[in-house]
């Protein structure tokens, strides 16, 4: 005999579509802040900023990152306005000038990650 009730394993499975929200109803500034921190916290972590002797070091993927993330602040801050642009900037600007600290040739001033998009970095 089959019972007519769903089983306790679909009760406690939610619904997909209750969980996520349509990318439609996401605000332009909520999508780009949110890509733009993942940015810095993965340039952190590269940099080795995550942890005492991290072993995630990795300047190579930082630049990478830095690079993005720089475009990412430079071509939005007008669209995203001030209020959300200038804690991006001054987080930039912060990974900036630890890439400049760890790295053991530095490079020329206006020649670091991102600094084609922000200009030179300056402690």
């Amino acid at each position: 005999m089959t019972d007519a009730t769903p089983s306790a394993a679909t009760e406690a499975t939610p619904d997909y579509d209750d969980l996520t929200r349509d990318i439609a109803e996401v605000p332009a500034v909520e999508v780009i802040t949110t890509v733009a921190v993942h940015l810095l916290s993965a340039a952190a972590v590269n940099l080795g900023l995550d942890k005492p002797n991290s072993e995630h070091k990795d300047l190579d993927e930082a630049r990478k990152l830095i690079n993005a993330l720089a475009g990412l602040v430079t071509a939005s801050a007008t669209e995203i306005s001030s209020f959300h642009a200038a804690p991006l900037r001054d987080g930039l600007k912060s990974l900036q000038l630890a890439f400049r600290e760890a790295s053991i040739v530095p490079d020329e001033p206006g020649q670091g990650p991102g600094e084609k998009f922000t200009g030179p970095v300056y402690a």
